[in-house]
């Protein structure tokens, strides 16, 4: 079964003395995108979701928001004396380094320097907040929720991009059906023209004749188009069919859709057969829409 590229599942969870609340939530994207956002003190804590979702994803710009409370925090806050300290030395040295320049920089107050990452940090500052193996089984079950859904979508899409292949190969039984039904009326195009030139020509190169009669009537053809629809179709249908990672490969099947379909639009020659071929293209993109969020 296919999957779709849009998702969302939160998960919460908590353990020494802390509370958390793990969000994942998808769109559609050509490659795999993901982002991560977690607490500064959970150092690495980011980049370790990023690598444990890149296993189980393949598709999709994927965002993942981490929410982490202490439990009973009183909302008061500590300066951190060794990031106060660094902040310091860099404000003299970049002040030092400007007057040797022979120009000068208002000094920082303390209100800017108090703004400064790092230097105020909560009560909790020097408490060990959780890793990555605390939130590991509360990841797992967000991401597993995840998948649920994005699998649930994909069934809907299933049935929408199914629908669409069967009107398409409607339509190229149709295209066949006005094909057919045009020959009589080109051959006897193709008979009135030759007659028209063999009656103005005193002399005429019977094999240039016989090459641009040739060419015509190639040009005029449009079976092969109606059989790589169909092929398309079947291609197409085997994709949803063996499911997974399809969505590029569905994706440039709806290019080859197209591209079949413009090329009959422009070989016609019959209104009816123009029609279907306007026809197959306003289906085609309505399917390629659905495509783009296939994983």
């Amino acid at each position: 079964m296919i999957h779709s590229m849009t998702g969302f599942a939160s998960q919460p969870g908590g353990m020494q003395g802390f509370s958390w609340v793990i969000e994942i939530r998808s769109v559609n994207a050509k490659g795999l995108d993901i982002r991560v956002r977690a607490p500064e003190r959970m150092t690495g804590v980011d980049q370790q979701i990023k690598t444990h979702l890149q296993k189980a994803l393949t598709r999709g710009s994927v965002n993942v928001s981490l929410r982490v409370e202490r439990e009973g925090a009183d909302g008061s806050f500590a300066i951190a004396p060794d990031v106060l300290n660094e902040v310091l030395i860099a404000t003299k040295q970049i002040t030092d380094a400007a007057a040797a320049l022979g120009t000068s920089i208002a000094p920082a107050t303390a209100a800017e320097i108090l703004a400064v990452r790092g230097v105020v940090g909560g009560s909790e500052l020097n408490e060990t907040w959780p890793g990555f193996d605390a939130i590991k089984s509360d990841l797992e079950m967000a991401l597993e929720a995840f998948i649920d859904m994005r699998a649930r979508e994909g069934e809907a899409l299933n049935d929408v991009l199914a629908s669409c292949l069967d009107s398409i190969e409607t339509l190229t039984t149709e295209a066949e059906a006005c094909a057919a039904a045009r020959k009589d009326a080109v051959a006897a195009n193709l008979r009135e023209n030759v007659t028209r030139i063999l009656a103005n020509t005193d002399a005429i190169d019977e094999t240039r004749l016989a090459q641009e009669l040739a060419l015509l009537a190639v040009k005029a053809d449009v079976t092969e188009e109606i059989d790589r629809l169909a092929a398309h179709v079947t291609a197409a249908r085997d994709l949803l069919v063996k499911g997974g990672a399809v969505g590029r490969k569905l994706d440039f099947l709806m290019q080859e859709f197209n591209r079949e379909a413009n090329t009959m639009c422009s070989k016609s020659g019959s209104t009816e057969l123009t029609q279907v071929g306007l026809d197959l293209k306003a289906l085609i993109d309505q399917m390629r829409e659905q495509v783009q969020n296939v994983e």
